[in-house]
């Protein structure tokens, strides 16, 4: 197996049980902390592992890092030792019920610590269930890997934001919802707005209405669009968090436009500082 950005639930099934894939449940509701544990144990797919979004795939939070900062790297890596996940070789396979929001998150920590044989499950637990894929209670066995991170440079700073805002090198893409990005019904981070120059792109926008992502074709159409003649290279995604922005870096991906950055401390970092330029209403 060798999948770097989607699987869908035929494949993963046909393929549950190798040796060499491990499958990561990582299921999470931002208002319900517990609910990704609670659902897990209630049934989740046979011999997956779970990892906890705010403690497994985030650092500690100081106030004015963000709601999710990126996690210490050596840290994430003896959770992905403790599962058996084996760099470079082990086929990870991660899935939600949050249309790949969540899902996208590990998708592209694991790439930024240098494992590419990483793939997100097309639909999620819902596309799984509907397949009628197998579910279980149990436990998974235990299991050993090894993972040595090698970090790449797929995240910018706050600080780098800042001295690249009026300079045509960077394309700043906020993955919120339309009315977030202009300040309107805010209800997680406590300014609204966004950061200046900077272009929304809701991630949702690239599903389709049964929550698996639209065709490559199309997400290249779109992305173009949205690029505007600025080249991959150039973008810089945000969110609220740094965790639903990672699902527009993956649907880059499949689109075949690589090479995009993630700034991991998002909105909630870049509001925390009053100095900071906003756009706000």
């Amino acid at each position: 197996m060798n999948f770097t950005t989607l699987i869908d639930a035929g494949l993963l099934q046909a393929h549950l049980g190798d040796p060499d894939c491990v499958v990561i449940d990582v299921r999470h509701q931002l208002a319900d902390v517990g609910y990704g544990e609670r659902a897990y144990a209630e049934a989740h797919i046979p011999g997956a592992h779970f990892l906890h979004c705010d403690r497994d795939l985030s650092g500690p939070l100081t106030g004015s890092n963000g709601r999710h900062p990126l996690p210490d790297p050596q840290r994430l890596a003896g959770r992905l030792v403790e599962i058996g996940v084996n760099k470079p070789a082990t086929q990870v396979v991660v899935y939600d019920d949050a249309q790949g929001m969540i899902a996208g998150r590990l998708w592209w920590l694991l790439r930024w610590l240098g494992h590419d044989r990483v793939a997100v499950l097309d639909g999620g637990w819902q596309a799984w269930c509907e397949a009628g894929g197998d579910v279980s209670n149990e436990l998974p066995m235990v299991r050993t890997g090894s993972f040595t991170p090698v970090q790449r440079s797929f995240a910018v700073d706050a600080l780098f934001v800042g001295k690249m805002l009026k300079s045509p090198a960077m394309r700043l893409i906020d993955g919120r919802a339309e009315d977030r990005f202009r300040g309107e019904n805010e209800t997680i981070d406590p300014v609204g707005g966004h950061i200046p120059g900077a272009t929304n792109r809701f991630f949702r926008d690239n599903l389709q209405a049964d929550g698996r992502f639209k065709p490559a074709r199309d997400l290249s159409a779109e992305w173009q669009g949205v690029l505007a003649g600025n080249s991959a290279e150039q973008v810089v995604h945000y969110c609220g968090s740094g965790v639903s922005a990672c699902h527009n870096i993956l649907a880059m991906e499949i689109a075949g436009l690589p090479g995009s950055r993630l700034y991991g401390g998002s909105w909630s970092e870049w509001c925390a500082d009053p100095q900071r330029p906003m756009i706000t209403y």
